[in-house]
């Protein structure tokens, strides 16, 4: 039986469901957290555009990259403003948000903000950190790390749902391809949706070339909606993206984060592609 995961709005009037046989959600939004006021005009820009594509969106910033190449990297505001932030994108837009927990002590305080927690790939071994944030209840987005097979997903999803948590997300986001490059194996979207929990697609971070950048990550944005337009034909349940007013000036990932302005096109193509795939499982 698959399982579903249920996100309800921050305003409680509606809820909707992310699962491999329901309509594409999106789970979008700037790599990281650079300010309130950059922060804030993203999610009110990206609200209109997914109202108007008619998606459902999960809003997604860091309050910490923790996970940077190099001990200069640009890392978020941290977690007290950074959550303080993301409260107020739930609070005047009506949006739920998605935010990565790096470390056990974490989980709790993000859990009293977030609507979904997300466990960044580096770290879907870290038992400790599974289980802490399993243990909130709340859903669950687990990234799998570049080093692993998608069968060894299973394992990974064993742990956290040990914890009596079933709103778990395993999402694929490219395995490690030699030295500084990532390739995507679209049968790793097939084989972790045996396991009848939500599949997600990172269709940026497979983009990425990580510390290919001289002590920073480079990336191949030009092939974002490819891949994106490839899982969404697989079935999948939603689309993680990065995203940017103008990505070549952001302090993070900007060379796989995808610009604002060419988002509606490519959310028209992805909604038509997802109905068209469930299209049995949608007018059921």
């Amino acid at each position: 039986m698959e399982q579903n995961i249920t996100i309800t709005l921050p305003d409680q009037k509606k809820s909707f469901l992310i699962g491999n046989d329901q309509p594409l959600v999106l789970l979008a939004g700037p790599c990281a957290i650079e300010s309130r006021q950059q922060t804030l005009e993203a999610a009110e820009a990206l609200r209109e555009i997914f109202k108007e594509a008619g998606i459902p969106l999960v809003f997604k910033s860091s309050f910490d990259k923790a996970n940077r190449s190099s001990l200069h990297g640009f890392r978020g505001v941290g977690l007290n403003e950074g959550l303080e932030i993301l409260s107020l994108v739930r609070e005047q837009f009506n949006l739920p948000v998605i935010t990565d927990v790096h470390t056990p002590e974490q989980a709790k305080i993000v859990s009293q903000v977030a609507d979904m927690l997300q466990i960044p790939a580096f770290l879907c071994r870290q038992t400790d950190l599974l289980l802490a944030v399993a243990a909130t209840g709340k859903p669950v987005n687990i990234k799998k790390g570049q080093f692993l097979a998608p069968w060894e997903m299973e394992f990974v999803l064993e742990k956290a749902k040990s914890t009596g948590n079933a709103q778990i997300s395993l999402c694929e986001r490219g395995a490690s391809f030699g030295y500084n490059n990532l390739v995507v194996d679209m049968r790793s979207l097939a084989i972790m949706k045996r396991f009848g929990q939500p599949v997600v697609f990172d269709a940026t971070h497979s983009v990425q070339l990580p510390g290919a950048a001289g002590g920073k990550s480079g990336g191949q944005r030009e092939f974002v909606a490819d891949l994106a337009r490839a899982a969404v034909a697989v079935g999948v349940a939603a689309i993680f993206m990065e995203t940017h007013i103008n990505p070549d000036q952001a302090p993070c990932d900007g060379p796989n984060m995808l610009p604002f302005a060419e988002l509606p096109g490519l959310l028209s193509l992805l909604k038509n592609i997802d109905q068209l795939v469930k299209s049995e499982h949608l007018e059921g």
